[in-house]
């Protein structure tokens, strides 16, 4: 059974239609990298799975139950873990105590799990020399990290990458796919959106391209990039 499956959702902005009966599934264990041009609708995907916005249409299965009108927190307690392309800390707080927010308040954790977690999530992540540092004063890599951090501590069985490897260096970017790997090890399913593509192929199994807010292409990653409309949409070559 499909751990994620979208059914022919729908999401629109007055007249703007951003989504545009869309449908998809992620099986547990999977990769499905998520590409697309500026304003295809990418991260309207991921808010309607999070709960971050209402489908218009369509309805969103999770373990093979209807969570289409779940709130986003309570998504996040049955196992939906998020990051933003633009990484959103706590800034004034350590970056050990956004941990700890995220493992009590995203995973319904309890106090002395939640420091528990955040350890082993701080040292999963490259970020214990960072544990006492507060979170707005990190580089950009740091913060991407700890971006990457908050949603593992939420304890999911999905994780939504948005653009997580946007504006790193390529060592920064083979640092984070390093990290994404060791986490995908562990049976974690992720669901990724890239413009990085080397980064994207390197884990993703399936890719899945939108433009407009519809479907383009889906399938084994190679097939897809070397897919003739494909080229022509994201990468501006003719075939």
């Amino acid at each position: 059974m499909a751990l994620l499956t979208l059914h022919n959702v729908r999401k629109a902005y007055g007249a703007l239609t951003v989504t545009d009966d869309v449908s998809l599934s992620v099986e547990p264990g999977q990769t499905l990298g998520i590409l697309g041009p500026n304003g295809a609708g990418k991260t309207t995907l991921f808010n309607l799975i999070s709960g971050d916005a209402r489908c218009d249409a369509g309805r969103v299965e999770y373990e093979g139950r209807d969570i289409t009108r779940l709130k986003p927190h309570q998504r996040c307690r049955a196992g939906i873990g998020r990051s933003y392309q633009v990484p959103q800390p706590f800034g004034n707080m350590t970056v050990f105590e956004n941990l700890v927010t995220a493992a009590c308040f995203g995973g319904g954790q309890r106090e002395e799990e939640a420091w528990e977690t955040a350890h082993t999530v701080l040292t999963q992540t490259g970020l214990l020399p960072h544990t006492n540092k507060p979170a707005g004063g990190l580089t950009l890599l740091n913060r991407k990290r700890l971006e990457l951090a908050r949603a593992l501590a939420t304890n999911p069985k999905l994780l939504l990458l948005d653009e997580i490897a946007g504006g790193l260096t390529e060592h920064e970017a083979a640092q984070l796919v390093d990290e994404l790997r060791r986490i995908k090890s562990q049976g974690v399913t992720m669901i990724w959106i890239e413009h990085v593509v080397h980064a994207l192929l390197s884990i993703a199994d399936r890719l899945f391209v939108i433009n407009f807010g519809q479907k383009l292409a889906e399938g084994e990653p190679r097939a897809v990039m070397d897919n003739a409309e494909v080229r022509r949409v994201y990468m501006g070559m003719e075939a």
